[in-house]
């Protein structure tokens, strides 16, 4: 299992719900944190409790639907010299959900992408070569297991996409110690997931982070995370490494 202590994170979406449990899940374990926000004081909060952790951490800002702003983001990371060997990709949008779904908006999709598809891969791209020089790294983008649900066609849509982009760009790094895969928390009760979703966003955890520990070399899982639930950080880690494998042909 992969000790985190003292290697930088990157957590999307971290001032609530998904992302903030995340975010102290991590500080728990050692992890130096970056929180990204789309306003730095929406992460006051959880950033003055994980350095009441014993860990570093600082906090970015970037509206992820103006790709300007994240590429300003990176940027900003690069001058800090922050060496990033963990990215966590859980911000995401649900747009509406649209009774009249033949009458979906452009917009949706517009938007949907933006936030859940091509800032995630811009923040995957940007990172992974540094991992790769270093012979590190760990990303985790969040999907959805939503399904014959056309009244949700942007959201669904862009998530699928970004499926398909992190299981193509994982099998470059199949075999080595850059990992990329892909996480879902399940329907909890969030912001995202409404009130009456079944499960509480505590649920999610460990299994939301799980492939940031694992370390066998495998990419392109889709690890979701309710398969975890209830169980300790090392027990999460010995399951996925024993039962979720690599989508990949085998030579």
């Amino acid at each position: 299992m992969v000790n985190v202590k003292n290697k930088w994170a990157l957590i999307t979406g971290a001032s609530r719900g998904i992302g903030y449990l995340t975010a102290i899940f991590m500080a728990e374990q050692g992890c130096n944190l970056i929180l990204h926000s789309r306003k730095a004081e929406h992460c006051e909060k959880v950033l003055s409790e994980v350095l009441a952790l014993g860990v570093e951490a600082y906090i970015v800002e970037a509206e992820l639907s103006d790709l300007s702003a994240v590429e300003s983001m990176l940027q900003f990371i690069d001058n800090k010299g922050t060496p990033v060997e963990i990215v966590l990709n859980n911000a995401g949008v649900q747009i509406a959900y649209r009774n009249e779904f033949l009458s979906t908006p452009v917009s949706d999709y517009e938007l949907s992408f933006k936030i859940n598809t091509i800032a995630p891969m811009m923040i995957c791209y940007h990172f992974l070569p540094k991992m790769a020089e270093r012979g590190f790294g760990r990303i985790l983008n969040t999907t959805s297991g939503i399904t014959l649900d056309p009244q949700q066609a942007g959201y669904s849509a862009s998530k699928a996409a970004l499926d398909k982009v992190t299981i193509d760009l994982g099998s470059k790094y199949e075999g080595t110690d850059v990992m990329i895969n892909l996480t879902d928390p399940g329907w909890c009760r969030t912001d995202l997931g409404g009130p009456n979703a079944p499960n509480a966003p505590e649920s999610a955890i460990p299994g939301i982070v799980v492939g940031a520990f694992v370390d066998d070399k495998k990419s392109g899982r889709y690890l979701n995370a309710p398969h975890f639930t209830g169980m300790t950080l090392e027990e999460a880690v010995v399951k996925a490494e024993r039962e979720f494998d690599s989508p990949y042909p085998k030579n």
